[in-house]
């Protein structure tokens, strides 16, 4: 298996997703890192077929995962500094792409010319959100299509436009035949009467893929299509497991640098700890910082879900010991936008 090169960064990531148990809020920090987006799209995006993981993660443009662009109806490509593109409307909710990015199209990119596609990535707790995510996922794909032509220029140019994807990865509420399953929603020509037909790259501009997980279990087999995509992701989206990170080691390689090692090392005896009873051993200093992600963590994640204030508080409370005052601080720093973490 050809493993990625692992970062730092991604590493902790991975550490604070696993000792949280998958809040959305955690899985999202680790999606923006290229080693992990690399083996999603490998086997979502036509484009990558038959490119290795690390050929993909040199696909992507990194500085566009946390530098995006706000689409706004009639104020397209507006910059703003954020992780995640805005909507902003009269009348109209705003939305937010939850992870979007550019990344090299091999297909029909040159030596001088280099075309990107449009990516999102949406991972979901539900899949069962009172509306058909399929709908929405459509949505998003119009608007980043939209977003290309810049109101700056004098002339629309359509031959700017470039296939865009929305990868949405929802994790529980899946009907039980539909667990651990991919489908893929594309522009087709279905009828011509004229003897010429028009290349596939001037019309399949968007393609929704919806990855439907549902079970913290997956029994899949190494023969079946999308077997290690799915096993990865239910590995990242369940992550409170034993092999946690020995699985993401075989996806992605922390052993070349000597402190990366160090440190998934370190994060094996965080998991043996925990899953022996004996969180109490770890040291002051790592269950402190722990502890503090955490707190961070549920709040957004509560925030996200529109969940009452009155009941983010008392989980506050109940999952880290908490007085209601020191609870309210909490709530009051990180919903004011604030980043400076109040000590427990």
């Amino acid at each position: 298996m050809d493993r990625l090169q692992g970062s730092m960064e991604a590493l902790s990531a991975l550490q604070i997703t696993e000792d949280m148990k998958g809040l959305d809020t955690q899985s999202k920090s680790l999606l923006q890192y290229a080693e992990v987006l690399a083996v999603i799209l490998r086997d979502t995006i036509a484009e990558y077929k038959g490119y290795s993981w690390k050929e993909v993660a040199e696909f992507i443009e990194v500085d566009s995962i946390t530098s995006t662009m706000e689409v706004s109806p009639g104020r397209t490509n507006t910059k703003i500094r954020s992780d995640a593109t805005e909507y902003h409307n009269l009348n109209e909710k705003t939305s937010l792409f939850d992870l979007a990015f550019r990344a090299r199209n091999p297909q029909i990119s040159t030596e001088d010319i280099q075309i990107n596609l449009h990516i999102d990535v949406e991972p979901q707790k539900t899949y069962d959100v009172g509306y058909p995510i399929e709908k929405r996922g459509m949505y998003y794909l119009a608007r980043r299509l939209s977003s290309q032509l810049s109101l700056a220029l004098n002339v629309t140019d359509y031959n700017r436009l470039s296939k865009c994807y929305s990868i949405w990865i929802c994790r529980d509420d899946i009907p039980k035949e539909d667990q651990y399953s991919i489908s893929v929603y594309e522009m087709v020509n279905t009828k011509n009467t004229a003897p010429n037909t028009v290349s596939k790259e001037n019309y399949d501009l968007m393609t929704l893929v919806v990855i439907k997980l549902g079970n913290t279990v997956y029994n899949g087999d190494e023969e079946d299509e999308g077997y290690e995509l799915l096993r990865f992701l239910n590995t990242i989206m369940y992550p409170h497991k034993d092999d946690f990170m020995d699985t993401v080691s075989e996806y992605i390689d922390f052993s070349d640098n000597e402190a990366l090692h160090k440190e998934v090392i370190h994060v094996s005896t965080i998991e043996q700890i925990k899953y022996e009873g004996m969180r109490e051993e770890l040291t002051a200093e790592l269950t402190e910082e722990l502890r503090k992600e955490g707190i961070q963590a549920l709040i957004l994640d509560n925030l996200e879900e529109e969940i009452p204030k009155e009941r983010t508080l008392v989980k506050l409370e109940k999952y880290f010991n908490l007085t209601e005052e020191k609870a309210k601080q909490y709530y009051e720093k990180f919903t004011s936008g604030e980043q400076n973490i109040i000590s427990v």
